[in-house]
């Protein structure tokens, strides 16, 4: 079995200082940075998926998370994030849903939220406890309601159960809008955005219903892509 403190070693070893401060000054948030892009983590956690069981590999990942590295926590994202997962998936999505109160940068709540997105395809009924994420005093978490939910964005011939569920979550962004937070703006109009691809008429009907209480910006974007 593969420690976290083994995996930190490996991703460390890759790691470059400069690269590391750069990255610091990007992100804006204090934890190690250890200066390893995401290709070469993407290598790594392909050869730890290879060495370890599912039930070792959820331990891994919430060895890294707990480390706090933002390589780690890519990583820890990165181990879980599968289309099916077998025999069960519950431990994954019980892990994943215990980041949530913990996100406080966009690209590791971003990596996290896609491991997300496939618990959630994998079972819809996992809404419930992203609805209540909804109205949480924490933006990340109130963000990754509308991230994890990405999915019911891209369908070209959604189901009805597919389209009540998208409305479901329009219901949430329509609570969001008077939401100063640029990251809920902004997640905001990357769902409509993402909406008017494959459902235009549904993103002009709520624009126009909703668009002018948006900040300027996310209303620009939200319709960036309609025809």
């Amino acid at each position: 079995m593969i420690t976290g403190k083994q995996a930190i070693a490996d991703l460390r070893a890759l790691g470059d200082a400069t690269k590391a401060a750069e990255m610091h000054r990007y992100h804006k948030v204090d934890r190690p940075y250890l200066g390893v892009a995401n290709p070469v983590i993407d290598e790594c956690v392909k050869r730890w998926r290879n060495e370890v069981s599912l039930d070792e590999r959820i331990a891994l990942a919430k060895s890294l998370w707990k480390g706090n590295t933002h390589e780690g926590r890519i990583a820890a994202a990165k181990l879980l994030t599968q289309a099916r997962i077998r025999p069960e998936d519950h431990a994954a999505w019980a892990l994943i849903v215990s980041w949530v109160p913990e996100f406080d940068a966009w690209a590791i709540a971003d990596h996290a939220s896609i491991a997300g997105q496939k618990r959630l395809v994998a079972d819809p009924s996992r809404l419930e406890t992203v609805e209540g994420w909804t109205t949480s005093d924490h933006m990340w978490t109130r963000r990754a309601a509308l991230v994890m939910t990405l999915p019911w964005t891209k369908q070209n011939h959604p189901k009805a159960d597919d389209i009540a569920i998208r409305e479901r979550v329009l219901g949430w962004a329509a609570g969001y809008v008077e939401d100063q937070e640029w990251f809920i703006q902004k997640a905001i109009a990357w769902w409509l955005r993402e909406l008017s691809k494959h459902d235009p008429d549904r993103v002009r009907a709520f624009l126009d219903t909703y668009g002018e209480r948006l900040k300027p910006f996310a209303r620009k974007e939200a319709a960036r892509k309609l025809p």
